[in-house]
């Protein structure tokens, strides 16, 4: 689908929506970026998203397996948190088949771009939300679509 606001058009072509999806979030943080009065070295897009309801900060797999299994072992709850192993890196943590599953999710640096990526960059995405709502409407390496975002509870 094409958000844009400029048109209204249903992209089916898989390979165009990533596409159409990579451009809109590229101009969108360029105009963002250029009217931001925050300094040029300030990394706003890769922190946007601490903003989000689905990402929980420094958690451990431990208490994000008690956390989801609080929230119901269905198909597609998911948050995402900071890598304990990994001290650039995320963790997509999943609920399949009554299982919390563990993805890593690596930033990565291409032509002076970051990009994150959980297949070894075959898929990148500009930062956390783009990875997170493309994997809410496309399965592409989990087992399942993200349906439900883990809400924050106390352990």
């Amino acid at each position: 689908m094409d958000f844009s606001g400029c048109t209204g058009r249903v992209i089916e072509n898989p390979s165009e929506v990533l596409t159409v999806a990579l451009e809109e979030a590229q101009a969108w943080r360029v105009s963002s970026c250029q009217s931001s009065p925050l300094s040029p070295d300030t990394r706003l897009p890769a922190a946007i998203h601490r903003t989000q309801p689905w990402f929980h900060g420094r958690i451990s797999r431990e208490d994000t397996q008690q956390l989801i299994g609080r929230q119901g072992l269905v198909d597609g709850v998911f948050l995402v948190r900071e890598s304990q192993r990994n001290p650039k890196g995320f963790v997509l943590s999943l609920c399949h088949l009554q299982r919390v599953k563990h993805y890593l999710i690596l930033p990565s640096e291409e032509e002076g771009r970051l990009y994150f990526t959980m297949d070894d960059g075959q898929t990148r995405f500009a930062d956390l939300i783009q990875l997170v709502e493309f994997h809410q409407i496309n399965r592409g390496i989990l087992p399942c679509k993200l349906r439900h975002y883990c809400t924050c509870v106390a352990l």
